[in-house]
């Protein structure tokens, strides 16, 4: 029988989610290369792990309770109330794809949020109660911010909030719950001195994150343009266009900022460069020229490296800048479609409406966001605890938390270096640089400028 248009179109929408949720699923790749390489070697089993229960854990919680929180049928602009465990059609959703390939996308996304907060807390955090977390993260956090933003009735979308693939419901949720998680975790040892000044303990591989990131680019390609929900609209190509350029724009600034700032272009604020203006275009991407995509992507390259100086001086501990990258430029994304959008921005003559909504909406998502995952955090601390004993931080969290090593044929694994050998790292607010570790530390450190 031959196909009618109707049935050509689903079939091609279709193949297209299914292609856009295994992109975003295959970020999870990109994810968990780059924060292993941010930390060190003695860890990097352990962030993977995290990665992984996110993956599962929280691909059950969303399937349980999260997509019917998010998309169920609304109450009150609030929160769904059906449709859990995927039971029911979702009809009033009005989809035009099957109900299991919108939900399989959007689990890929729901998982990302929780792994935003795995780089966070990486180096000191229990792996038992970070799989309560990355649950309910996926379960609860994130589906009631996505109804919000998301879901037809949700408050801030009957509003006209534009959020087009998530630089507010899975960024600035991921990056404010990651700032929220590493105050009530604390910061790793040796990071802060006793005068509050920050110590930047180095990763071990700045070659694995720089390809995790470039999965990351890579899958992004799926996070934005597939969020149109259909390979019949024209309007996918802007949206790759605008995500490479802010991407291109912020790490061309990261490079160019740090050069000026300390003297050399600082790899790890490329990397993060790259990230944040791919971040900050997630909001804006449909709905922005390449002029404003390239300015969006430029001002969050210089951004993120002055945000994570500011989160230092929270004395805040992020091993891998989830708090500067997710949380500081997915609010300015969102923002930034207030004054680029271009039919509604202030910059094309639409007046300050939408730029007052975008405002509201992403202060709405991350303020609750941090609130939710500090209670929840507090909650985990004052009853089974979160953080692990100081002698199993000091041995690493991957022999301390699942008895074997990441590189096992490397001699004192444990952190320990033998008189001589160069450690790079990155003193705080200065270039990279090398000190001398003695016999027998425990820890990587740092020269000062």
């Amino acid at each position: 029988m031959t196909p009618t248009p109707e049935q050509l179109a689903m079939g091609i929408d279709t193949v297209w989610v299914l292609l856009a949720a295994a992109l975003v699923f295959f970020m999870e790749a990109g994810f968990a290369a780059l924060e292993a390489g941010f930390v060190r070697a003695k860890n990097s089993i352990n962030i993977i792990m995290k990665v992984f229960m996110d993956c599962t854990v929280g691909m059950l919680g969303y399937w349980a309770f999260g997509f019917g929180v998010m998309y169920g049928l609304d109450k009150a602009g609030i929160i769904g109330i059906s449709d859990f465990f995927l039971q029911g059609q979702a009809e009033h959703l009005g989809l035009k794809i099957p109900l299991y390939a919108y939900w399989l996308f959007q689990a890929a996304f729901a998982v990302a949020v929780a792994t935003i907060v795995s780089g966070a807390v990486a180096e000191r955090m229990k792996f038992g109660p970070y799989i309560v977390f990355s649950f309910l993260a996926t379960a609860i956090i994130y589906p009631l911010a996505g109804h919000w933003v998301w879901n037809a009735d949700g408050w801030l979308a009957k509003m006209g909030m534009v959020d087009y693939a998530g630089s507010a419901a899975v960024h600035a949720v991921g990056g404010w719950a990651s700032l929220a998680a590493i105050l009530v975790l604390g910061p790793r040892m040796g990071k802060f001195n006793a005068d509050g000044s920050p110590n930047v303990i180095p990763g071990h591989n700045l070659p694995l994150a720089a390809m995790g990131a470039f999965m990351l680019w890579f899958g992004w390609f799926g996070f934005n343009p597939g969020s149109s929900l259909s390979g019949l609209d024209m309007n996918i190509a802007r949206v790759a266009v605008t995500t490479n350029l802010a991407a291109a724009a912020g790490g061309t600034m990261g490079a160019i900022y740090t050069m000026l700032k300390w003297g050399k272009p600082d790899p790890s604020m490329v990397i993060n460069g790259c990230l944040a203006g791919l971040v900050a275009i997630t909001a804006g991407c449909g709905s922005v020229s390449p002029v404003g995509a390239a300015v969006i992507g430029a001002i969050a390259g210089v951004l993120v490296v002055e945000a994570v100086g500011w989160v230092d001086h929270l004395r805040a501990d992020d091993p891998v800048g989830a708090v500067a990258v997710h949380g500081f430029c997915g609010t300015f994304g969102v923002i930034a479609v207030g004054f680029f959008h271009t039919e509604r921005g202030l910059l094309y003559g639409g007046g300050m409406e939408l730029l007052g909504v975008q405002i509201l909406g992403v202060l709405a998502v991350s303020l609750f966001a941090f609130g939710a995952t500090y209670l929840v955090f507090s909650a985990l601390k004052a009853t089974v605890g979160i953080r692990v004993k100081p002698e199993e931080e000091i041995d690493g969290m991957d022999l301390a938390e699942h008895g074997i090593a990441a590189y096992s044929d490397v001699p004192n694994y444990t952190g320990a270096h033998p008189a001589g050998f160069p450690v790079g790292g990155h003193p705080a607010g200065g270039p990279a640089a090398f000190a001398e570790v003695p016999a027998g530390s425990a820890q990587w450190t740092s020269s000062k400028p």
